[in-house]
């Protein structure tokens, strides 16, 4: 065979091959293809006719039924439980004391000082000499003793522009307060004009204390404060146990104060064991104003007037308080001045008593303090050396205002 012959014989026999491949093929996908397409009709057909599982109602346990049964829900029972039958009052035992509750009525601690009119201290008076009645109500006294001790005290000071000289007085009254300390004597200063400010705490060092006056130089108001002072000093004291004492220097003249006189007259009221010793200063600048006052000036009479206000307040907060008020001309009164504070602070008799008023109402009550003949109502007469009867004064609190229940 010629070599034409067979390459045109091995072309034929793959072009047979690839016939017989090709038409193998198309016999197979006619048969797939209808076989796919009913197995897909099948399941839309399963799918549309499928319907949602419906939820089965609660049994009688309460749930709604899951894959291993019914949840189990209790139920409230119908019937309550009646309630338990009220205690019965045990009866008395006989023979058997009664109990019962009471509350006691707090003790009343009144400091009283006993001087001449001279300012002399009265020793050796005794518990049988004095006769102390609330409301004209005459009280038992259960404690009776003579305080000799350190004091506790605020030096509260006055330094404001509006006059040089009250200003000047002030610090030097405060100079004379520092000498007169003892060393267990506790001060604090406070400096008052539009505001309050404490520049020296409680302390036994009298270099302190001298330190935070030297710090008094130039004033930063005109205005004086003296009740918001007052105030603020007498709600700090408040918390402190014990007898304490305010030394209020100053000319009692009020310009800015948010508190009014009413209310810091209450508070000086309701605040125990807390006495006032008043120093008025300023007393040239008083007098200039009395003198232009009569001559007819009326910015003189007007100032005329504020200070004698300034000075009945002064008055009032220290006789209510069991203190005194002084007004110096000059400032070599300022050493005998304290040292009288001194003595009437650490010579005083301290009375305890229990009211008979039992009221815990928030009412003022009214103390009388008098020195009668022991076993009697008869007063008491005071001799000298010489046997000459001596005029005496008590100082004493005026009253007190009784706590309230919530208290």
């Amino acid at each position: 065979m010629s070599p034409l012959c067979m390459f045109h014989q091995k072309r034929f026999t793959r072009s047979l091959s690839t016939l017989i491949a090709l038409t193998m093929t198309l016999v197979f996908a006619a048969f797939a293809v209808p076989a796919v397409a009913q197995q897909q009709q099948q399941q839309s057909g399963q799918q549309q006719g499928a319907e949602p599982p419906k939820q089965a109602p609660p049994t009688e346990s309460g749930g709604p039924e899951g894959d291993i049964g019914p949840y189990a829900i209790p139920k409230k029972p119908e019937t309550t439980t009646p309630p338990p039958p009220p205690r019965e009052t045990p009866k008395p035992i006989e023979g058997m004391p009664t109990y019962t509750l009471t509350v006691d009525v707090p003790l009343v601690t009144l400091d009283v000082l006993a001087q001449t009119k001279d300012g002399q201290f009265i020793p050796g008076l005794q518990k049988d000499h004095f006769l102390v009645l609330e409301d004209g109500v005459p009280q038992k006294i259960q404690n009776f003793s003579r305080t000799e001790a350190p004091f506790t005290a605020v030096l509260l000071v006055e330094f404001s522009r509006s006059y040089y000289r009250m200003m000047y007085d002030a610090l030097r009254a405060s100079y004379a307060f520092a000498d007169s300390l003892h060393k267990d004597d506790y001060v604090a200063v406070i400096e008052f004009d539009m505001k309050t400010e404490i520049i020296q705490d409680f302390t036994q060092d009298k270099a302190a204390i001298y330190g935070a006056l030297n710090t008094l130089r130039i004033p930063g108001f005109s205005e004086t404060n003296t009740f918001d002072a007052l105030y603020e000093t007498l709600d700090r004291l408040d918390r402190i146990d014990g007898r304490k004492e305010i030394i209020l220097v100053g000319t009692g003249l009020d310009t800015f104060s948010k508190i009014n006189f009413d209310k810091v007259l209450k508070k000086v009221k309701d605040t125990p064991n807390v006495t006032i010793f008043c120093v008025s200063t300023g007393f040239a600048v008083k007098n200039y104003a009395e003198i232009y006052a009569s001559r007819g000036s009326w910015n003189a009479q007007l100032a005329s007037m504020d200070f004698q206000m300034a000075n009945n307040r002064l008055q009032t907060f220290a006789r209510l308080t069991g203190g005194q008020m002084w007004e110096p001309r000059f400032e070599a009164e300022f050493p005998s001045i304290f040292r009288e504070v001194a003595s009437s602070v650490r010579n005083q008799y301290t009375i305890t008593y229990k009211p008979t008023n039992t009221k815990m109402d928030g009412t003022y009550r009214k103390i009388k303090v008098q020195l009668v003949k022991p076993g009697s109502d008869t007063p008491l007469i005071v001799k000298d050396q010489k046997d000459k009867p001596l005029k005496f004064q008590l100082i004493y609190r005026e009253g007190y205002t009784a706590k309230h229940q919530v208290e």
